[in-house]
């Protein structure tokens, strides 16, 4: 019987508990979770920002989770070419993910005679922190303040 492979992908810059609730999503839909990791130039054209933690941190870091069997960097020039690569059976968007709109990429992936269920994670994880941005404004907040000294 061969495995049901899983794809979701991110930024996964300051990790928080959002991202492990997607990845635990997308883990339970799979036998095998594959991460597609946004390479820093995407992050600065989606986010106008560079990312905190360098791409091949993010990787290092998502591998080490434990719902998560591999990481690989994103595409520079397609970001459906990973996807391509990978032929999963499940592809997880997260509750946030703006990039794709399910509709659309069937769409694309039918164009490539690849048709994967598609699951978008309905649940928002509710904490104080949950995306990067609101980690750095916290931190900027604390130096600002003087709470945190170096």
């Amino acid at each position: 019987m061969e495995k049901k492979i899983a794809v979701t992908a991110g930024t996964f810059d300051l990790l928080h508990p959002g991202h492990f609730n997607t990845l635990n999503f997308a883990k339970k839909h799979a036998d095998e979770l594959v991460v597609i990791i946004a390479r820093d130039e995407t992050v600065k054209k989606i986010k106008g920002r560079s990312p905190v933690i360098p791409e091949e941190q993010r990787k290092i870091m998502i591998e080490a989770l434990k719902p998560v069997d591999r990481a690989v960097l994103g595409s520079l020039t397609n970001k459906l070419e990973p996807i391509l690569e990978i032929r999963p059976d499940v592809i997880v968007l997260g509750p946030d993910q703006t990039t794709y709109q399910i509709n659309e990429l069937k769409a694309q992936l039918a164009e490539h005679s690849l048709y994967p269920e598609i699951l978008k994670v309905e649940d928002y994880v509710k904490c104080p922190f949950h995306s990067s941005y609101d980690i750095l404004k916290e931190i900027v907040r604390r130096w600002c303040c003087k709470e945190l000294k170096v």
